[in-house]
């Protein structure tokens, strides 16, 4: 009796090309190959039979996601104008796309509404607005085109209104980037419009996102408060010709930002003429002359008390600058 032995192996074979593996998936339009075959013997020769190739073709998902940037509310003073916030647009989904970006400075939950002046596209992606060197960004005309994976740096310019504004007063902005291909619920199919021609659909983001960033008000309000002491020469307080005026001023500096490169001015009254060496800042005489102290009477302009405070916040110590002048 001729024995007929009949064994059979059936192997699958995966045919992908080696690629880079991205994090939001296998690249749009990779083909997917898959093919198998059988081994066997009957009674002679091993006999192989291959299968058909099956191929797939990886449809385009469509994801993105907006994040701001600052690490913190981006401080602003009363009336600045292009005052930036940063945000990253990252193309999520596995296909290059066009995204279209919109401001918004008109936003619920604030105490403020800057108005929006401006968006720019990071041209030397730094990261940091660099007036003159990024790119206006003009909708529909210079939308990012991103490849899955990729981003771009955003900034939109506002500007912080001049009044109706307190310090510590919150302004939100908003940063929105959408698929030019299409949006709405996860699952929507836009046919044959995904990257190279295949179908796209739309992921978990609903093909937009968005995200706010927030201005915070940080003024300072530098108060000077002056008092005047006369001493006449026969030991009261009347001015008379020959008194002694002495000037003293009180500067203060209140709210949350600072006050740069202060400087107060006083200009010797008419009638009176500055009494050499009184000139002191608190409490630490001063030289008339203009030099390397803080303060000068006339070195810097004529018949004026001028004295440099430096910088200035509600932290800084009151600063007190005193002078006399005689009555002619």
């Amino acid at each position: 009796m001729r024995r007929l032995i009949l064994t059979a192996t059936i192997a699958i074979l995966a045919c992908l090309s080696v690629s880079s593996v991205y994090a939001a998936g296998t690249p749009a339009g990779t083909v997917i190959s898959n093919a198998a075959k059988a081994t066997y013997t009957s009674g002679g020769p091993t006999v192989t039979t291959n299968s058909n190739t099956v191929n797939v073709i990886v449809a385009e998902v469509i994801n993105v996601t907006v994040t701001w940037q600052d690490a913190a509310n981006v401080t602003v003073s009363p009336g600045q104008t292009n005052a930036v916030l940063i945000f990253k647009v990252t193309n999520t989904g596995n296909g290059t796309e066009p995204f279209l970006l919109t401001g918004n400075a008109t936003v619920a939950g604030d105490q403020f509404d800057p108005t929006l002046a401006s968006i720019y596209l990071d041209t030397n992606g730094n990261g940091a607005y660099d007036s003159g060197t990024d790119t206006l960004y003009v909708p529909n005309v210079n939308n990012p085109n991103l490849a899955a994976d990729g981003f771009v740096n955003v900034f939109v310019l506002a500007n912080i209104p001049s009044s109706g504004v307190l310090d510590g007063n919150l302004g939100f902005a908003t940063l929105t980037a959408a698929s030019k291909t299409g949006t709405g619920a996860a699952g929507t199919i836009f046919a044959l419009q995904g990257d190279g021609g295949v179908d796209a659909i739309i992921g978990a983001s609903g093909g937009s996102a968005i995200a706010t960033g927030k201005y915070v008000i940080s003024s300072v309000l530098v108060s000077i408060n002056k008092a005047a002491t006369v001493s006449d020469v026969y030991g009261g307080t009347r001015a008379i010709t020959g008194s002694t005026i002495r000037y003293s001023m009180t500067v203060t500096a209140t709210g949350s930002g600072t006050a740069v490169g202060v400087v107060i001015t006083d200009v010797i009254p008419a009638y009176t003429a500055y009494t050499a060496g009184t000139l002191k800042l608190n409490a630490v005489a001063l030289t008339d002359n203009k030099d390397g102290d803080a303060g000068d009477v006339g070195g810097t302009t004529a018949g004026t008390v001028t004295v440099s405070l430096g910088n200035l916040t509600s932290a800084s110590a009151v600063q007190t600058i005193v002078f006399n002048v005689t009555i002619n």
